[in-house]
């Protein structure tokens, strides 16, 4: 299994290579949205967690939208990922950030 979760990530690499992602990187993600026409959607937040598991990979993005605090479960390796770009790096020194959950919104804000 290990053989193939290997092809399966250089595979998806070679289309699309993924950044070197990091807690605490703000991430602007182009998804394509499955409505009546494929659309592309840019969402941009701040991850808070990553879970590593080879090609099912995920990242937990967190962001504000109209007050209320949103979080969003990304699969790094999705086809339906176009691009993922690391717009800035904050320093912190935990690997889970799941304390902004609790903390006043402009935490979770960003610029």
């Amino acid at each position: 299994m290990g053989i193939l979760n290997k092809q399966a990530i250089e595979a998806s690499d070679s289309s699309r290579p993924v950044p070197d992602l990091r807690t605490g990187d703000i991430v602007e993600i182009k998804l394509e949205v499955p409505e009546n026409r494929r659309r592309l959607s840019i969402y941009k937040g701040i991850i808070i967690s990553k879970q590593n598991a080879g090609i099912h990979t995920t990242i937990r993005i967190r962001r504000i939208i109209a007050g209320v605090g949103v979080e969003i479960v990304f699969p790094i390796y999705s086809p339906n990922i176009k691009e993922i770009k690391v717009v800035k790096h904050r320093k912190v020194r935990r690997a889970r950030l799941y304390y902004l959950r609790d903390k006043l919104p402009r935490l979770s804000t960003f610029k």
